[in-house]
């Protein structure tokens, strides 16, 4: 089973940064893409950021030139920076892995991002 551990959420003011992060117990050679989907109260969840084995990305307009996903390979870990967070950015954040091959999907257990000032 899949594992994937989420940190870095919290309460920043518009404007200002974060960074989260999602470790996978797999490792980056069994591992098709991973990305980051977001779903704010009352909302669908939707992507944010995804990053396949080839290292292609695909951004949600709403946050093209403000966050940036990126892998470590090493730690098994994707990250997400966001900067210029602004109040509509106010989500609850959720890893995603796809499995090479199988195409299987696994979720993390989410973390609160808040944009407030």
């Amino acid at each position: 089973q899949v594992q994937l551990v989420e940190s870095g959420g919290g309460l920043v003011q518009p404007g200002g940064s974060l960074r989260l992060s999602c470790a996978a117990s797999e490792s980056a050679a069994t591992v098709h893409s991973m990305g980051w989907y977001r779903q704010a109260p009352g909302k669908q969840r939707e992507l944010v950021a995804s990053l396949n084995r080839q290292g292609n990305t695909i951004y949600a307009d709403s946050v093209k030139g403000r966050f940036t996903i990126s892998r470590d390979n090493a730690e098994n870990t994707v990250r997400l920076r966001m900067n210029n967070l602004k109040p509509e950015d106010t989500a609850i954040y959720y890893c995603k892995l796809v499995q090479r091959f199988s195409y299987a999907e696994y979720w993390g257990q989410g973390t609160q991002v808040t944009v407030s000032s």
